[in-house]
């Protein structure tokens, strides 16, 4: 190399130096072993002097005749751009996420010379594409949820959700319109095993997506387990109860269509897990069977007409699961829906029960079984949705209720006979206080069809029989609900 070649190399080199000190490591086969050691122990003021004549002694200063090559350089900074490299690249260095608007790799201006862009090789499904930047702090989800997917609503239709899954590394399980949303909920599966709360925040800057959450579990409210006081209990005259003209939408369990207290109950029905095996009936039977059996066993509102959508398999499901259900129930012709079941906030079921009490459904839930201790129940909890919590035929309060302020009223829910495959048990939990407000409110609407969803939850509440402390109270709401009372109550 000319001495003026090498005069302009190691200026050249200084300057990069300077600015990069982090990389004044070279793979430059024309260092000498002091030079070598010179520029690890050098700092951006003395690189330059290792690289002199002579230099590479003492602490940091001297040199060979060397020069650091920009070709090395280059490759520290972009390890795929040039070939393998012996040093590390930085790691302090976000690597520039590639915009799907723009098509390009998102590369910083001058930070390469000029020449044909590096091939950019699109992350296989199994891989997150590189350097996706968290857009929000990552934040703690409480309740049980599935591990390895999202639920995301998408402003587009499958090509749009297609997009979103290509720069975030994700796989599309499920995609459908969600008539409660009004927009298209698209359930993603998380191959590469990042956790569910980082996937969210990484989503929370796309402007595709409108809504993301974990795709939470729900669980059946069914204690453990004796005859049926429940009609005596809620002023509610046997022989009297009608429910006719009344549609009942409840989500559960699969249900046993050919027990006799269902005969002709059932007016509708839809699977929202159709890949799943059916092992249980039983639950939805018997919150079916409460609301509205008929013949040998008489639930609270015969002759309504049950709309059955079922969600649950072993006790459990999740959010997906429950909006399918959950729209297809607000499609049909039903003023109740009942929900006995509990789990964690979720944002989507919230804007769900919201839009469904704005089409005038009345929406009632168990408050949960799960202790005075235990975490709100939802949807119990989310405002319009009537939260019920269960009592035994002493009106004293179940021992494994949930507590709180959303618990809205009481009803019987402790060793109630109830029909189950094959005949009747006893069943306990706050899933059946819930099936026996659906029925008394069913008995309403037959006698006032005109009534409001408001006005029936404000009746349940000023005629109901306080228990516990004076007025709402965390235990038992506004107490005992008295269907008579509330039947005679003005609007």
């Amino acid at each position: 190399m000319s001495r003026v070649g090498r005069r302009a190399s190691i200026v050249l080199a200084a300057t990069l130096l300077a600015v990069a000190p982090a990389l004044a490591q070279t793979n430059d086969p024309n260092l000498t072993p002091e030079q070598l050691e010179c520029l690890k122990r050098s700092t951006a003021a003395s690189a330059a002097d290792c690289l002199k004549p002579g230099g590479g002694g003492g602490a940091g200063g001297g040199g060979g005749g060397a020069t650091v090559g920009l070709p090395d350089l280059l490759v520290d900074l972009f390890p795929n751009a040039g070939g393998p490299s012996s040093v590390p690249p930085p790691t302090t260095v976000p690597i520039p996420t590639p915009n799907p608007q723009r098509g390009d790799g998102g590369q910083a201006a001058g930070s390469a010379p000029p020449g044909p862009p590096p091939t950019l090789t699109p992350p296989s499904p199994a891989q997150p594409p590189q350097g996706l930047l968290l857009a929000v702090a990552p934040r703690a989800i409480e309740g049980a949820f599935v591990p390895d997917e999202v639920l995301v609503t998408i402003d587009g239709g499958p090509a749009v959700a297609q997009a979103v899954a290509a720069s975030f590394g994700l796989q599309i399980r499920s995609q459908r319109q969600s008539v409660l949303l009004g927009t298209s909920v698209v359930r993603y599966g998380i191959p590469d095993g990042r956790p569910v709360p980082i996937v969210l925040a990484q989503l929370a800057g796309d402007g595709r997506t409108t809504a993301r959450e974990p795709n939470h579990i729900y669980e059946l409210q069914q204690a453990a387990t004796a005859p049926n006081f429940a009609f005596q209990r809620i002023a509610l005259d046997e022989a009297e109860a009608n429910g006719e003209n009344v549609g009942v939408a409840v989500i559960d369990t699969a249900i046993d269509e050919t027990h006799p207290a269902l005969k002709g109950v059932i007016a509708g029905s839809f699977d929202a897990m159709p890949g799943v095996k059916v092992v249980g009936r039983d639950h939805a039977t018997s919150v079916a069977g409460l609301i509205a059996g008929t013949g040998t066993f008489k639930g609270m509102a015969p002759g309504s007409k049950v709309f059955h959508a079922r969600a649950f398999e072993g006790g459990r499901s999740n959010m997906d699961i429950i909006l399918n259900a959950l729209d297809w129930a607000a499609e049909q012709d039903v003023r109740i829906v009942n929900m006995s079941f509990v789990g964690p906030k979720n944002a989507l079921l919230d804007q769900a029960c919201r839009a469904a009490r704005a089409r005038g459904l009345i929406l009632v839930a168990a408050a949960g079984n799960n202790g005075p201790g235990a975490p709100y129940g939802y949807p119990a909890a989310y405002k319009g949705v009537i939260a019920v919590t269960a009592t035994d035929a002493k009106d004293g309060l179940m021992k494994q209720a949930n507590r709180g302020p959303y618990v809205y009223v009481s009803a019987p829910g402790v060793d109630l006979v109830a029909p189950v495959g094959g005949g009747v048990d006893l069943v306990t939990g706050t899933s059946f206080a819930a099936a026996v407000v659906s029925g008394a409110i069913a008995n309403l609407l037959h006698r006032e069809p005109g009534r409001s969803a408001d006005a029936i939850e404000k009746a349940l509440a000023d005629t109901a029989t306080d228990l516990g402390d004076k007025g709402r109270d965390e235990d038992f709401g506004f107490g005992l609900i008295n269907t008579r009372a509330a039947e005679a109550a003005k609007q």
